[in-house]
């Protein structure tokens, strides 16, 4: 057992940074989260300022620190452990570590264009075959190659070796061990259309489709193992960084789903369900995506996993765009206050739609209003909405691994709320367990680097440290539930046409 008494989680998200201090029981300390600016420059685009990332990373962990009172006792700290927003494309000057360009955004759509022309040279069986992903702008490989085609002199600095590219990991841990080390994990690498998922490594043929030099790539790790120390100039000793894994994966690590079979999803901006498949690639006949779950001692684990892009983001579109609500809460108020959906259907594609679709072009809709309908209406729309994809991903994937789900365990913002979780037992005609903790995203990066450092000896031990906090049994009888999944089904082939 490590001697040390605490970790630190920095989960890096796509709106917000948060840092959280673990004690070696997995109980949260002090947690430390800001929001950061979101940038539209053009339509379907969507950017982060790196700086802006870096800044608040730094921020979060030092109050962080300084609200667990470890403020020069960081020895204390036995490691951190970093989860990010995945296929988020970062390039920075490796003698500067200045950033190129903003941050391009797993949701921005502008390399559509891209990825339709790669399919039409029939090039998409080859790269799935290779990485278990399908040609979207919603992973890394058109976004680098966009951001060396279109910005001044950057593709011939790539090819002398003078950049470097990562996912957001990747960046912030070149910044935390200052400059010293340019890696990322065996998740985070394989959401890049870059990576063999079958042998574990950066693809030389694949650097070719996408034209990318193979100079700006970083080298690939487990998941639990030494990435670096911090530079002691930051926060007063170096930490060492024991853990690192993609958002999603870190997610399923928190949720202590260690067997095949097992599932989770998590309700953030956006909505990701993950089906361990153990050793087994398992290829998909229903445009689900193959991918790497986590990486241990060299071994990899494999998810079956759907993609939801639009979750919490609606419930922030509530918010932000048309002043519906004031707070997420207030969403669980308001679909209890109506007694049924009055025939009101949201498709939330807003930014395209994923899994099990994959179609970047389809804009958001509400359908079924009338002046009978009120804010209340379109608050549920938008979390029911949520639910039938979840619910359209399940059935892809029990069709995939020819197995019933017979439960489903749920984390991230939106499962605190009971109406939706309940709803969602019901529709998906499932039990939804919810964990006593649902920040799990943060809680599997702190269990990475625990088990790196000795805190942690086993997953068997993490498993343990699971709690159950609340389950939803259905409570749905079918001809209701027929009823809503065919409004359902009408109101998306309604989003689907196309002029």
């Amino acid at each position: 057992m490590n001697k040390a008494h605490y970790i630190i989680a920095l989960d890096q998200g796509t709106t917000s940074t948060r840092s959280i201090i673990f004690n070696t029981r997995g109980q949260e300390i002090s947690l430390s989260r800001h929001e950061f600016t979101q940038h539209y420059p053009q339509l379907g685009w969507v950017e982060h300022n790196p700086e802006d990332i870096w800044s608040d990373t730094v921020y979060t962990i030092k109050n962080a620190i300084a609200k667990a009172s470890l403020e020069g006792k960081t020895s204390k700290i036995a490691a951190i452990g970093i989860t990010n927003q995945r296929e988020t494309v970062v390039i920075w000057n490796r003698k500067t570590g200045k950033p190129v360009y903003n941050a391009i955004v797993w949701q921005d759509r502008r390399t559509a264009n891209s990825c339709r022309a790669l399919k039409e040279e029939g090039l998409e069986k080859t790269i799935y075959e290779k990485t278990g992903l399908l040609l979207d702008p919603y992973f890394s490989a058109t976004k680098i190659a966009w951001i060396l085609d279109n910005i001044p002199n950057v593709r011939s600095e790539a090819e002398r070796g003078e950049l470097a590219f990562g996912t957001i990991d990747s960046f912030l841990l070149w910044r935390l061990t200052g400059g010293k080390v340019h890696a990322t994990d065996a998740t985070n690498a394989s959401r890049t259309l870059l990576f063999n998922i079958q042998t574990q490594s950066w693809d030389p043929e694949l650097l070719k489709i996408f034209n990318i030099p193979a100079s700006i790539l970083p080298e690939v790790k487990d998941n639990s193992t030494l990435f670096g120390t911090t530079d002691p100039a930051l926060f007063g000793n170096s930490i060492p960084i024991m853990g690192m894994a993609g958002d999603q994966q870190a997610a399923l690590i928190g949720q202590a789903c260690f067997e095949p079979g097992m599932v989770k999803a998590t309700y953030g901006t956006g909505c990701f369900m993950l089906l361990n498949t153990g050793d087994k690639i398992v290829t998909s006949q229903n445009r689900m995506l193959t991918t790497t779950a986590y990486r241990l001692n060299g071994k990899p684990t494999y998810a079956l996993e759907g993609s939801i892009f639009v979750a919490g983001a609606a419930i922030k579109w509530l918010r932000d765009g048309i002043g519906i609500i004031t707070h997420a809460s207030q969403t669980n108020d308001m679909a209890t206050k109506v007694n049924d959906n009055h025939e009101v259907y949201m498709v939330p594609a807003f930014v395209g739609l994923g899994a099990p679709h994959w179609e970047p072009d389809v804009k958001a809709i509400i359908t079924g209003l009338t002046f009978n309908a009120t804010a209340a209406h379109i608050a549920r729309a938008a979390l029911e909405s949520i639910a039938y994809q979840t619910y359209d991903l399940a059935e892809a994937m029990k069709k995939d691994s020819l197995e019933e789900i017979s439960s489903i365990r749920v984390d991230g913002g939106m499962s605190a709320n009971d109406w939706y979780c309940q709803f969602l037992a019901s529709i998906m005609n499932t039990t939804v367990e919810r964990p006593a903790y649902i920040e799990t995203t943060a809680m599997g990066a702190a269990y990475l680097a625990g088990l790196g450092c000795g805190i942690w000896n086993n997953i068997e031990d993490i498993t343990t440290n699971w709690s159950e906090g609340s389950t939803f049994k259905p409570a749905m009888e079918q001809a209701e539930r027929e009823r809503k999944l065919k409004g359902w089904r009408l109101a998306f082939k309604k989003a689907l046409l196309k002029e």
